[in-house]
This record gives C-alpha cells, sequence and structure tokens, in this order.
C-alpha cells in the first residue's frame, strides 16, 4: 500500500470516529461542570488525562501494545482488591461480571458464600454495580440448600468498593494532569 493510500486510510478512520462519536451528545455530561468556552473545554479535558493528543501517539513505541483496559477502570480494580481474599470462579471484564468460588473461613466445610458482582455502569456511584451474595448451608450427609441474602455483608462490600474507586480515580486524574499547551507542540 502506497503512502498516500496509508494517509487516506488513516484519515477516513479518523473521520469514521469523530462522525461516530457524535451521535448522542456526551454521556452522563453535566453542562454546570463544563466550561461554555470549546477551548476551555479541550483544555480541561487535555489537563484531566481525558484527550486524545496526536504527538503523544506519534511518540509511542511502535509493535508494543498498551494494555490498560481492566486496570484503568477504577470499579473493577477496586471490586478485586475488596474480594481478592476469595478464589475467583470467573472474571470477565468485557460482560461486566465477576463470581467468586465458593468461600468459607477456618474450612468450615457446612457453611460458605458465593458472591456475583454484575456492573451496571462504569461510573462511580451507588447503583453502578449490584452485588448478589449466596450462602450454602449444608448437614452432617453434605445435604446443602444454597438461599441468596441481603445482609450487611452487601452494603459493606458496595460501600467498601466505591470507597476505593473513588480513590483510584483519583488518584489516575492526578497521574493524567498535565498543562495544556494552546500551541500544540507538546509538553
Amino acid at each position: 500500500m502506497s503512502h498516500k493510500h496509508s494517509i487516506i486510510l488513516i484519515l477516513g478512520l479518523i473521520s469514521a470516529l469523530l462522525l461516530n462519536s457524535c451521535k448522542g451528545g456526551i454521556p452522563g455530561a453535566d453542562a454546570k461542570k463544563y466550561p461554555p468556552d470549546p477551548k476551555e473545554r479541550v483544555k480541561k479535558n487535555l489537563e484531566e488525562g481525558r484527550g486524545f493528543r496526536l504527538d503523544n501517539a506519534m511518540r509511542a513505541n511502535r509493535g508494543s501494545g498498551n494494555f490498560e483496559f481492566a486496570s484503568s477502570n477504577e470499579l473493577w480494580r477496586a471490586s478485586l482488591d475488596v474480594i481478592d481474599f476469595m478464589p475467583l470462579l470467573s472474571a470477565n471484564y468485557s460482560g461486566g461480571i465477576i463470581i467468586t468460588d465458593w468461600y468459607s473461613e477456618n474450612n468450615n466445610n457446612q457453611e460458605s458464600i458465593k458472591i456475583t458482582l454484575r456492573f451496571l455502569t462504569n461510573e462511580i456511584r451507588s447503583d453502578a454495580i449490584d452485588i448478589k451474595i449466596f450462602y450454602k448451608k449444608c448437614d452432617n450427609q453434605m445435604n446443602c440448600a444454597v438461599k441468596e441474602r441481603q445482609s450487611n455483608l452487601n452494603t459493606e462490600l458496595k460501600k467498601e468498593i466505591l470507597k476505593k474507586a473513588a480513590i483510584y480515580k483519583k488518584q489516575t486524574k492526578d497521574k493524567n494532569f498535565k498543562p495544556y499547551n494552546a500551541t500544540g507542540l507538546g509538553d
């Protein structure tokens, strides 16, 4: 493929992405939080690490990927950190679900719990995550009954996850803050 065709292909992809991003506006955007002046909005977004800088993309090492998918999602990271004492049965980032295996303290075979975390949004808010806790109780003959039950553990887990996610988000925002250079000549 010639250099000219490569440039046309890249410009076409960028145009398609820009046109696609115009659908429906900014999800969850609050007009009060964003300056009305477009230059000020660009400055704010770039300083908070939410923008795309062409000079940074061109400087990236060719052939090396930047795999920040799950680690860049604060809710996902916080959830894994909070339940890290439990064995995981399944963790599907693209499906937005984490399922632990049965867990019991002190090798108690008669009582154990299993937790399912389902992510409803990437935003850090109280309704962003659905937590289900299942309790398994067995008798001496290993006849077991499994029931989902709401308890203080649901509330405590959610509170701990949201608290950790908020800390991670602040750390990411602080790390990504770069003063805006209006000339566009880089940092």
